[in-house]
């Protein structure tokens, strides 16, 4: 074997690796898209991903929401919280931070009853003081999530799931930043999913027809929106 052979030989074995890579990183769905792997046949799954996950998300209630629901997610399937979020959003009065944050430990007791939700106490009890610890903040919660977004990135989507982190810099940060100000129950890898589902990032991969979808290119937008108040 010639050295330019060799050299197109492992040119070809190259791409037809990273072809596979992203293959196996897309699920279709009986309508025919093609998405990211973790949505599987799902029909709430692949709505989710559709409308929300990666769509940034600047709205402080709505930015508290999520980091409360993927507190109680730890240890869990998100497919688990996505279930039981309409529940959620009743026991926590639609995670409306001022209510939530004068619920007392009677309350915490009857939310150990609600088997509609997860019945964790100290996740309950995390999303009550998380909520007065928005309230304590110097700033806007969006505003101290958004300062921890990584700078957008220009080049292509994600070429496989295995390329996706768990934890960057900016989660472990946003996380150390986070518990100096009294929240609980978001760690490094929770904080990272928070930042992709937030749209902070953009994990869609490659052929999945939300990669580099317009709706996940607005942090420059809402950074400025920001600005404009």
């Amino acid at each position: 074997m010639t050295e330019n052979t060799a050299t197109t030989t492992t040119t070809t074995s190259s791409a037809n690796d990273v072809s596979a890579g992203i293959r196996s990183s897309l699920a279709i769905g009986v309508d025919g898209v093609p998405r990211c792997a973790w949505v599987g046949d799902d029909l709430e799954y692949q709505r989710y991903h559709d409308e929300e996950w990666g769509t940034p998300l600047t709205d402080d209630r709505a930015l508290y929401e999520k980091i409360c629901l993927e507190g109680f997610q730890a240890g869990l399937s998100w497919r688990t919280i996505l279930l039981r979020r309409d529940a959620f959003r009743l026991a926590f009065h639609g995670f409306d931070v001022e209510r939530v944050a004068a619920m007392t430990e009677e309350d915490v007791e009857l939310l150990l009853q609600n088997a509609a939700i997860i019945r964790h106490r100290g996740k309950i009890e995390a999303a009550i003081s998380n909520a007065r610890a928005v309230l304590a903040l110097e700033m806007p919660l969006s505003e101290l999530v958004w300062s921890f977004a990584p700078p957008e990135k220009a080049d292509n989507a994600p070429a496989s799931l295995t390329e996706v982190p768990a934890v960057t810099p900016e989660s472990v940060a946003l996380s150390k930043r986070l518990r100096s100000l009294g929240f609980r129950f978001v760690g490094p890898t929770t904080m990272y999913a928070l930042m992709q589902s937030a749209g902070l990032v953009d994990d869609h991969v490659a052929g999945c027809w939300r990669a580099r979808d317009p709706r996940t290119q607005r942090r420059s937008e809402s950074h400025a929106t920001r600005s404009a108040r």
